[in-house]
């Protein structure tokens, strides 16, 4: 994310504070290469060992959703109205941003993103 945005300032500083206790927020990135976000992916964990009580997505229309004050700040919004004391965020893009089972059949490869193939996703995250 760039540094200029106050709302893209202020999720990276959520996100380097550390366990702070629940409800949890878990960000993650995905695009087509490990160097374009092209969705963003937003979890609120209410209580230790539980299910997810929301989850939203958002995919960009410019070069990198990290970089999306817009977003940024629809991301600030979910984390407030949740009250969420620990942000968890990943430091790169983890994977393809199409869903196995929905945009492409389960136990197959994304045809649309053929650089996740047989690659270790959680390396840089």
């Amino acid at each position: 994310m760039t540094p200029h945005d106050p709302s893209i300032k202020r999720l990276e500083k959520k996100a380097r504070r550390g366990f702070r206790g629940h409800p949890l927020a878990t960000i993650a990135f995905y695009g087509p290469t490990n160097e374009l976000a092209s969705k963003v992916a937003v979890a609120i964990i209410p209580k230790a060992d539980a299910e997810p009580v929301a989850l939203e997505r958002w995919f960009g229309d410019g070069p990198d959703v990290r970089k999306d004050p817009i977003i940024a700040a629809a991301i600030l919004t979910m984390l407030e109205e949740h009250k969420a004391l620990t942000v968890v965020m990943t430091r790169g893009v983890i994977g393809c941003p199409h869903e196995e089972g929905i945009d492409y059949p389960e136990g197959t490869s994304c045809p649309t993103c053929p650089f996740w193939k047989d690659r270790e996703r959680w390396q840089d995250a």
